[in-house]
């Protein structure tokens, strides 16, 4: 089975049991992003880079034992979810190049488990609708019917998941 057809605990059995890295997980998850964002448009802010950095640090700690609950896992955050150093433009021409100087708590949280962010999802803008298509830079289509939306104020998210 590929990476994006696996759950969250098989993923993570995977990882302590050294079938797969975190890096070839995120470049998996990536790969996968690859494919299918033209049409999809889940996401609005991607960091590959980063997220291979911390793939690398979450495979170092599997080696060593000391593997938050998370360690290794690609998670994306919704673009309303201020993290430090990304861009966080809550779908909004307004805040298209604001950069966070601290991250939420969530994000706080999530890194001290090990995730590996992959990047912020789509919204409506300022989270303010109820199918992601008020966002200001690209309306998310939903992955199952592309003349669909995925719903929600957090369809970019959604849609990152299913797809």
């Amino acid at each position: 089975m590929k990476p994006n057809e696996l759950t969250i605990h098989e993923l993570q059995k995977k990882l302590q049991d050294r079938e797969i890295t975190a890096v070839d997980l995120v470049e998996a998850t990536f790969a996968r992003i690859d494919e299918v964002e033209g049409k999809v448009q889940a996401y609005i802010t991607l960091v590959r880079e980063e997220a291979l950095i911390r793939a690398a640090e979450a495979d170092r700690q599997i080696k060593n034992g000391t593997a938050g609950v998370l360690c290794g896992i690609p998670i994306a955050l919704k673009d309303t979810i201020c993290t430090e150093g990304v861009k966080t433009t809550c779908a909004s021409r307004m805040l298209h190049d604001f950069i966070p100087p601290y991250d939420a708590a969530v994000v706080q949280r999530l890194k001290q488990a090990g995730a590996v962010f992959t990047g912020k999802t789509n919204t409506d803008e300022f989270a303010m609708g109820s199918s992601t298509e008020t966002s200001c830079f690209a309306a998310t289509r939903n992955p199952w019917d592309l003349e669909r939306v995925p719903g929600g104020s957090s369809g970019g998210s959604a849609a990152a998941v299913s797809a």
